[in-house]
């Protein structure tokens, strides 16, 4: 996280909603600003600025995975991927620290191999339906890749 953090501009600013009395006395609001990327991420939910700071570096991860690919992409999946990984299933839920990093390394297999689902999934080591079911966790990640598919030739996927 720190590492991140150390890439972004970071702002605090006040924000209407929920929270009660004090919620509006007090920047609680966190803006992260990615500097190599330009994506940005913020979090007002919380009453606690530190709450709202993880969860803002949370959603910027998410960001990074969906939005930037990388050009290399491994013949074998991660050791992270493959620990989340037993009988062909894949576990992880998208509130999880690892969320971001696991389907960023899915959406580059998935590019790697052109948006076909079937052969990602293969190098994958877990079953189709499990990717794709991992894939619609994030909806922003699903709609990119169907988008992909289209600009393709391949229809969309369900």
């Amino acid at each position: 996280m720190d590492t991140l953090l150390a890439e972004c501009d970071v702002r605090r600013q006040r924000r209407g909603g929920p929270g009660g009395q004090h919620r509006n006395k007090v920047s609680t609001a966190v803006v992260l600003e990615h500097r190599p990327t330009g994506l940005k991420a913020e979090a007002n939910e919380r009453r606690s600025q530190a709450e709202n700071q993880r969860e803002a570096v949370r959603r910027l991860r998410v960001r990074l995975a969906v939005d930037v690919r990388s050009s290399q992409v491994s013949p074998e999946p991660s050791d992270l991927w493959l620990s989340r990984v037993q009988d062909g299933k894949l576990a992880v839920n998208p509130g999880h620290d690892d969320f971001p990093a696991l389907l960023a390394e899915a959406l580059d297999v998935v590019q790697a191999a052109e948006y076909d689902v079937t052969v990602a999934a293969r190098q994958l080591k877990v079953s189709t339906s499990q990717l794709m079911r991992f894939l619609q966790d994030e909806p922003v990640a699903w709609a990119g890749v169907n988008a992909a598919r289209r600009q393709l030739g391949l229809r969309g996927l369900h």
